[in-house]
């Protein structure tokens, strides 16, 4: 099996789980800005949460290397993967894919003969307007499904590969995937054109992020009228149709990929009549006014706020649902403080950082936690959660 040079700019969960994937069978380079995750990675040290991939830094012989060097990197590679971030810009209603189109043109530049595929996730459309930007042929999309946390093990079982170009190159690349997975049964591999794949990514968000506001707003039917949610949650998801994924109430969605996804898929409907996928958005959004609400009503003199990471297993609390439950919060004169391992600091956006467990649960009449933990469990008579199951 011949074995290809690969280059994977961006070392963030996306980039590095590719970079490892591919790394059991390829001579791969991760690139990064960041010299404390280049070096990070360059001593086997995960600078991620996400025990697969410091499972594999330990046990496996992997033919990968970092630098903050791209252009050297990117000269020698047959395959540069694209894996930078896309943050959501609201005021110009789209991804930011600033980082996506440099790293583009830079590779165009260094090495034209390499195949260029962008994992970041960008606005439906992206690929094909770049393609005739720079009058590419070797550029194409492939989205990645993956959990923040577990997203070297999505990698190594993949629900489907899917390549947004039908040529040979494509197919190649798709056949590469799926040779580093470890399930038995080969992954299903779909080639389609760049926009239907732009749009498969952004639609499988939204509806995960509607199942999620689905079963939040059962959950707020529940706390409306007295009754027992789990009860009803349960009896739902024992139709086979409907399953039991994404079915545990929370503070509402949140991480890094839902809420920026859900409005682009948003933005993107510009011109199509469509009420659904604003409904998503919004039900978010009013779900954060239901907790903040439920918790103001007991005139708390202060509020605990266990972890500002979405789930276990995470280290990350961009566009945290929690958030949102502060800003509410604190909007009614509540005072609120911080338990958070993950911050160094005194405050977090004007909110007291308290990092002793015990002197924050002191403090705290009412300490909530969009995901309940063991650690909890000695005050568990003032802890204020939705979680229901103990997952998603």
């Amino acid at each position: 099996m011949s074995t290809s040079r690969i280059t994977v700019v961006g070392i963030g969960y996306v980039g590095l789980s590719l970079a490892v994937l591919l790394a059991q069978r390829n001579t791969v380079i991760a690139v990064d800005i960041d010299g404390s995750r280049v070096d990070a990675v360059n001593r086997r040290e995960s600078p991620i949460d996400d025990p697969d991939i410091s499972h594999f830094f330990a046990e496996k012989e992997l033919q990968l290397t970092a630098t903050t060097e791209a252009v050297p990197a990117i000269r020698e590679s047959d395959i540069v993967i694209i894996a930078t971030p896309t943050n959501y810009d609201s005021a110009t209603d789209s991804f930011d894919t600033t980082s996506v189109e440099e790293t583009i043109e830079l590779a165009n530049v260094a090495n034209p003969n390499a195949l260029i595929v962008i994992k970041s996730t960008v606005p439906v459309g992206f690929t094909e307007r770049i393609r005739l930007k720079f009058g590419l042929t070797n550029l194409v999309f492939s989205p990645e499904f993956l959990r923040e946390g577990s997203a070297l093990h999505d990698n190594l079982h993949p629900s489907r590969i899917i390549v947004g170009d039908r040529g040979d190159k494509a197919r190649d690349f798709a056949e590469l995937l799926a040779d580093c997975a470890e399930d038995d049964e080969r992954p299903a591999i779909l080639l389609t054109d760049s926009t239907e794949a732009e749009a498969i990514k952004l639609f499988s968000n939204t509806y995960l992020a509607l199942r999620v506001a689905y079963f939040n707003e059962i959950d707020s039917f529940a706390m409306g009228h007295g009754l027992d949610a789990r009860a009803i949650i349960d009896g739902v998801s024992l139709d086979p149709r409907i399953g039991s994924g994404y079915n545990n109430p929370s503070f509402g969605y949140g991480g890094y990929c839902l809420p920026k996804d859900t409005k682009q898929l948003l933005a993107n409907y510009r011109d199509v009549p469509q009420t659904t996928i604003r409904a998503v958005v919004e039900a978010n959004e009013q779900r954060k006014d239901v907790i903040a609400d439920a918790i103001a009503a007991r005139n708390p003199r202060s509020v605990g706020v266990y972890r500002l990471v979405m789930k276990s297993g995470s280290d990350n609390f961009r566009e945290s649902s929690v958030l949102g439950v502060i800003d509410r919060l604190r909007s009614r004169g509540v005072h609120v403080a911080i338990f958070e391992p993950n911050l160094d600091q005194a405050d977090f956006d004007g909110v007291p950082v308290i990092n002793d467990f015990e002197a924050f649960a002191a403090e705290s009449d009412i300490i909530i936690a969009n995901r309940n933990s063991a650690e909890l469990s000695a005050v568990q008579d003032k802890v204020y959660t939705r979680d229901l199951f103990g997952d998603n």
